[in-house]
């Protein structure tokens, strides 16, 4: 089946728009067509009408096809909030579950306006999203933190971040002296969620894995009585 084996080995490309630290955009393609397939597919606006619009209106000239879209009144901002959610943090999520891939870093002269909702999300929010929904976790099961290590905060302060229940549960014990396996049993969670949890804090640098050194035994001096043997 050399077909099913050629596509199994072909190369997926996607592409990540970043601009100071926030992830603006993402598509599989490079024709800024991505953004009005997915608003068309829904049934919102048709392409020929956004392609009319994007050429009448002075808006398109320097803002993101979302938010010309909604001063049009054409896209409700829940709207924009449902295509960033398909475009951006869906897609980033399948990523993850991906077990061999290339990052490329490449600086650009102007963002892709026409797949930008003018919406956007720290990189960090966005990997965060993206490990909390991932399904497929064998890719990740090789990197998880070893049962009997601890986790050390890399930060005094409160994260910034909106950590859900269980994560700042287990970020309360980043202090370096509970083993994962005992957090889980403090928490009353099973220790393949903690070991998950930890990995979260650890990949978007709130925390850092911390080996715990087992005790050595305590020497015991022995008391040895000696009984006389009678002659």
């Amino acid at each position: 089946m050399p077909s099913d084996q050629n596509q199994t080995n072909a190369k997926k490309i996607y592409y990540l728009w970043l601009h100071q630290g926030r992830v603006v955009a993402a598509s599989d393609r490079l024709d800024q067509q991505g953004l009005t397939l997915m608003i068309a597919q829904r049934g919102w606006i048709s392409e020929r009408v956004i392609s009319r619009v994007t050429h009448i209106s002075s808006c398109f000239i320097n803002s993101p096809l979302g938010l010309c879209l909604k001063s049009q009144g054409l896209l409700q901002p829940e709207q924009l909030k449902l295509l960033f959610n398909s475009q951006v943090l869906r897609p980033v999520c399948a990523l993850f579950q991906i077990k061999d891939g290339q990052f490329k870093f490449e600086p650009i002269t102007a963002l892709p306006l026409g797949e930008m909702t003018g919406l956007s999300m720290s990189a960090t929010e966005v990997i965060l999203i993206g490990l909390r929904a991932l399904r497929d976790r064998n890719a990740l099961a090789e990197k998880l933190p070893d049962p009997t290590s601890g986790l050390s905060g890399l930060s005094a302060k409160e994260p910034k971040l909106q950590l859900n229940a269980q994560e700042w549960q287990v970020w309360e014990f980043a202090n370096g002296e509970v083993p994962l396996e005992k957090i889980a049993n403090q928490l009353n969670l099973c220790v393949e969620t903690v070991l998950q949890i930890a990995f979260r804090l650890i990949v978007i640098g709130l925390a850092e894995e911390h080996f715990m050194v087992a005790a050595e035994p305590i020497p015991m001096m022995q008391e040895v009585s000696h009984h006389e043997i009678p002659g």
